[in-house]
């Protein structure tokens, strides 16, 4: 599968609003299946982990299809959001942003963590990108990728 043309830019505090909702249509199904779907907390959630300087808006041509954040953490990184419009999904997006993610990752030397709802198909799209499982909680389940060392030219 030919990946999109996607391009990305910093998301700004104003962004708030409309990521919100792109994060809470990207969601809602899976919250409802595990009757957790809750417009209040999620936004409460959402807001308590906006950091714009951290966020970026993914493209394809002039129409936001998502978003994602990755942020420094204790013991590497953090990709702490990752959300494809619905009517995206399953078009190469996700693997698109993973593997520019994964570049910054291995570039810095870093391990990358995310972490995805229980019973979310999230859990099985971050594995087959080579995830491999840390822990999990009562509502979530915790993920972590080893950086892959770059090669030299010698």
């Amino acid at each position: 599968m030919l990946k999109p043309a996607l391009s990305f830019t910093l998301a700004a505090a104003t962004d708030f609003e409309a990521l919100h909702e792109l994060r809470v249509q990207a969601m809602r199904d899976s919250l409802q299946r595990l009757g957790r779907f809750d417009l209040a907390r999620s936004r409460a959630r959402f807001c308590e982990s906006f950091e714009p300087a951290c966020t970026r808006h993914v493209w394809l041509a002039a129409t936001r299809v998502g978003f994602f954040a990755l942020r420094p953490n204790t013991d590497g990184l953090l990709l702490d959001h990752l959300y494809i419009h619905p009517d995206q999904q399953g078009q190469g997006i996700g693997s698109a942003i993973l593997s520019l993610v994964f570049a910054e990752a291995d570039a810095a030397g870093l391990e990358l963590r995310v972490g995805a709802l229980r019973g979310s198909d999230a859990n099985r799209f971050y594995v087959r990108h080579g995830f491999a499982f840390e822990n999990e909680t009562e509502w979530d389940v915790h993920y972590v990728r080893r950086p892959i060392p770059l090669g030299c030219d010698s």
